[in-house]
C-alpha cells in the first residue's frame, strides 16, 4: 500500500483510501450524464439501516457516471464502511469484511471546482494525494467539512457529488461504532458495517 499523505491525521485516513489498482491508472473519459433529467436516487442498504441518496449529474457529471457504474455492476454488495472516523466522515465501498480490497475501474478526473460543499450528509469521492485518482471508494460527511471543499487542502478539493436525503441517522450510527487498528488500516469497525446493497430509483 502506497505511503498515505499526511495533511493531518484525519486527512491522511481520507486520502490513503482510494489505493492498490487505482493508484497505477491514468485518468480517462467518463461517459457524460448530461442526458439525466429530473433526481437521481439510489438506496443504499446497510446493516444498520437505509439511505436514500440523491446524485448531482449536473455538477458532477463523470463521477455521477462513474458511481452509477459501479451501482449497475453490483460491485458495492457486500462491501463494508472501512474507516469510520466520528465528527468527521464514515468511508467505504472498496474493501470486503475480510478487508480484501476489490480490484476497481480505471481512476477518473476530478470535479471538486463545481461548487458543492463537503456539508454533513454529503456524498464526495476519496482520493489519494493524485487529485485524479479516485475510483470506487466515496465517504460521506459526518459534519460540515469546509476543510475538504477546493482548493483545500492540497489545491484539488474533494468531489462532492450528492446527498443523504433519506436516512441521515444511519450515517451517525455508522460514525458511533467501536474501531480498531487492522494494519496497516485505521479506524476500522470492530464489528463490520455491511452495504448490502446500492440499487438505483
Amino acid at each position: 500500500m502506497m505511503r498515505r499523505i499526511m495533511f493531518a491525521v484525519a486527512l491522511s485516513a481520507l486520502v490513503a483510501g482510494s489505493v492498490g489498482a487505482a493508484d497505477e491508472a491514468q485518468p480517462t473519459p467518463a461517459p457524460t450524464s448530461a442526458g439525466m433529467k429530473g433526481k437521481v436516487v439510489v438506496l443504499m442498504e446497510t446493516t444498520l439501516g437505509n439511505m436514500k441518496i440523491e446524485l448531482y449529474p449536473d455538477k458532477a457529471p463523470k463521477t455521477v457516471e462513474n458511481f452509477l457504474r459501479y451501482v449497475k455492476e453490483g460491485f458495492y454488495t457486500d462491501t463494508i464502511f472501512h474507516r469510520v472516523i466520528p465528527s468527521f466522515m464514515v468511508q467505504g465501498g472498496g474493501f470486503t469484511k475480510d478487508m480484501n480490497q476489490k480490484t476497481p475501474h480505471a481512476a477518473i478526473p476530478i470535479e471538486s471546482k463545481n461548487g458543492v460543499k463537503n456539508l454533513r450528509g454529503t456524498i464526495a469521492m476519496a482520493r489519494t494525494s493524485d487529485p485524479n485518482s479516485a475510483t470506487c471508494q466515496f465517504f460521506i460527511n459526518h459534519k460540515d467539512n469546509p476543510n475538504l471543499d477546493f482548493p483545500k487542502p492540497d489545491g484539488n478539493g474533494y468531489t462532492v457529488f450528492g446527498k443523504v436525503i433519506e436516512g441521515l441517522e444511519v450515517v451517525d450510527k455508522i460514525a458511533a461504532v467501536e474501531t480498531t487498528s487492522r494494519p496497516p488500516h485505521q479506524n476500522v469497525p470492530v464489528e463490520p458495517v455491511l452495504i448490502k446493497s446500492v440499487k438505483a430509483l
